[in-house]
């Protein structure tokens, strides 16, 4: 059970594309949590995410966490379906919350 959550496919195109969207998170998550590539840092991103986004503030830090951390998991390999599943939960929830504030796009 343990090698099924931390082991990775073999397939290099499956590796590119894990590391390539774990790039791509990583560095949203470094925006938001420490500032980096121009970002406003945790607390102006903890700020929106509660003032703006009314969400309360253990998930919007977990969910500036996970970006981070599923990033930087994603691009090592190491727990790469956790990771992937932290991600893909933030993004069905953003979906959501989007949808659920107006009923077109």
């Amino acid at each position: 059970m343990i090698e099924s959550l931390t082991g990775t496919h073999g397939d290099w195109a499956v590796a590119i594309a894990r590391i390539v969207l774990g790039i791509v998170f990583f560095a949203h998550g470094a925006q938001k949590m420490l500032g980096w590539f121009g970002g406003p840092g945790l607390a102006s991103s903890m700020r929106t995410f509660t003032e703006h986004l009314h969400l309360p503030s253990t998930p919007a830090f977990l969910v500036i966490a996970g970006e981070l951390l599923s990033g930087i998991g994603l691009i090592v390999g190491l727990f790469s379906r956790i990771a992937a599943l932290v991600i893909a939960l933030t993004m069905v929830a953003l979906l959501q919350r989007f949808i659920s504030d107006s009923a077109s796009f």
